[in-house]
């Protein structure tokens, strides 16, 4: 799944835009996904700070990893 089609599954999923950012960031309680020299981040930012922080190679791989673990965020 590339970052596009991530974005769609979410909104159709009708996931609140305020839990999630995919352009990276330290938001306030926000899941973030990040590239950062050809390395993508997925962590749960909270005051200025990276928690849970994972890194892959592949956007497949970050974008399926953030997927699930913005639904169990939901849940």
């Amino acid at each position: 799944m590339k970052k596009l089609e991530l974005e769609k599954l979410l909104i159709k999923d009708n996931v609140p835009k305020n839990l999630y950012s995919l352009n990276g960031g330290l938001h306030n309680e926000v899941l973030c996904l990040n590239k950062r020299d050809n390395i993508l981040e997925v962590y749960y930012s909270e005051r200025g700070l990276k928690s849970n922080l994972k890194k892959f190679d592949t956007e497949d791989d970050a974008c399926e990893y953030f997927y699930k673990t913005v639904l169990e965020l939901l849940n």
